[in-house]
């Protein structure tokens, strides 16, 4: 979240000095998909999303994040325009949308009839929904107020929708449902930046609440703090910490997920422990492992003797992934990839999730998961039934996607400028700004402030829709 309307442009100069940089020929992709707008249709019907971008991206290494930031000291980052090299194309309302990466542990979660069972699988899906952020040192695109992003994935069993609702402060608001009527899943997040001179920390904040409806069960909780290193020189690298508490308001259990931070030998790097609590604090089950890699669980008592052997020096068992993965009781075992862990198993873990593989040409599509590079996916016939503010249509997105940084640089920079001279017009109308698709409310379970979906968007009337591009 650097891109604002309050700014004055003041670092755009860095945007015209991209073009000169790349030397891009989106004609010459290695894309294997059809082209821009076409989807593959498999025999069995289901829809064959691409599998890489039109163009492959840039490199970064001529550009120093320092280079703009420097000029920001004591300026309040959500109020700063970054140049385009720095993004990744997708804007931040697809970002949230790779929550759904992983929705099949949101399905393992409805079909278990143990609580605990389902709150260890909404454990992992809690973890599951910042794994994704890995490696992905680029930044989204800066919703414009407005802006909305939906995706109905039919073999995924599910349909999403967000807004963006404020720019000041930046406020994202989604809301997902299963086709067959199975789970909610909503919240808004919008996230606190802060520079550290080294390293840009985002605070994230607002909260995510996931319905199970056959079990009458909610959960709720805030991801992790995410922090971006070197900054000023070095390899760009991610890092997540902080504390996550789910809280099951049916049961009263609680799952406590501490996101360790790295430490000074890099020991707890990317790290994952916690523990699943019933309503009198009895512990019931461990977690561990890591964010970027998979996720297990044993009963507290093997946790605390292999810790103890462990302090002792005791020899301990060497991962081996494939192995435990057919010895785990987990039944999605089949549909995961066989990842070599630099976790410590536990014997008699029970595998909870493993990190989907990315394809083989990622780092040239900006490390986006197979999942990320279809969210931009426009297919045939799409912009006739989409939302005129859909981040799809959005031509500064679509044409970094492409290829064409010049011209994305240039477009960025006018969305941005008629954001600003909207925002002047209704200030001298006195004029409010309505959302479209959320009201801001009071979460039901929590009772905090959230934005909750109003309905009515999949009516597919947009008449009212504003224009923002």
């Amino acid at each position: 979240g650097f891109d604002s309307d309050n700014s004055s442009g003041d670092f755009s100069e860095a945007n015209h000095k991209v073009a000169e940089m790349l030397d891009l020929d989106p004609h010459q992709s290695s894309r294997t998909g059809k082209q821009n707008g076409e989807t593959e249709i498999q025999e069995n019907g289901i829809k064959r999303h691409r599998t890489s971008l039109p163009a492959p991206m840039f490199s970064r290494s001529d550009f120093s994040v320092w280079s703009i930031l420097k000029k920001c000291i004591g300026l309040e980052l959500s109020k700063i325009t970054m140049p385009i090299v720095f993004n990744e194309p997708l804007s931040f309302l697809q970002r949230i949308t790779e929550y759904m990466e992983h929705i099949y542990l949101i399905n393992k979660a409805c079909s278990h009839a143990d609580p605990l069972e389902r709150m260890q699988a909404v454990a992992a899906f809690a973890v599951s929904a910042v794994a994704s952020q890995w490696e992905r040192t680029g930044k989204p695109f800066n919703p414009l107020l407005g802006e909305t992003y939906e995706l109905t994935r039919e073999d995924l069993g599910f349909r999403f929708i967000s807004e963006q609702v404020s720019h000041h402060p930046p406020i994202s608001a989604f809301y997902s449902e299963g086709l067959n009527q199975d789970f909610v899943f909503h919240g808004s997040i919008y996230p606190k930046l802060k520079f550290w001179g080294k390293s840009i920390e985002a605070e994230p904040r607002g909260t995510i609440t996931l319905e199970l409806l056959k079990h009458n069960e909610a959960y709720t909780w805030t991801n992790p703090t995410c922090c971006v290193h070197n900054v000023i020189i070095g390899k760009l690298w991610l890092e997540q910490y902080g504390t996550v508490e789910i809280v099951n308001h049916s049961t009263g259990d609680k799952c406590v997920l501490n996101f360790k931070p790295c430490g000074l030998f890099g020991k707890e790097l990317h790290r994952v422990e916690g523990y699943i609590q019933d309503k009198n604090r009895k512990k019931l089950c461990v977690i561990y492992g890591k964010w970027t890699e998979c996720l297990w669980c044993t009963d507290p008592t093997t946790y605390e003797t292999y810790k103890k052997n462990e302090k002792r020096g005791g020899e301990q068992k060497k991962p081996k992934p494939s192995e435990d993965v057919i010895k785990s009781e987990n039944d999605e075992a089949d549909d995961m990839p066989e990842v070599q862990d630099t976790v410590q198993f536990i014997p008699g873990s029970k595998l909870l999730w493993r990190i989907n593989c990315r394809p083989p040409n990622s780092s040239q599509m900006y490390n986006f998961t197979s999942f990320a590079v279809s969210l931009n996916e426009l297919e045939k016939g799409m912009e006739a039934i989409l939302a005129p503010t859909d981040c799809r249509l959005r031509p500064d997105i679509r044409n970094m996607e492409n290829g064409n940084m010049d011209v994305a640089s240039k477009e960025k920079e006018r969305l941005e400028e008629k954001q600003r001279a909207a925002r002047k017009e209704r200030a001298k109308d006195e004029v409010e700004w309505h959302t479209r698709w959320f009201q801001q409310g009071t979460n039901p379970y929590t009772g905090t402030s959230d934005w909750l979906y109003s309905g009515g968007y999949f009516d597919r009337n947009f008449s009212d829709c504003p224009d923002i591009y």
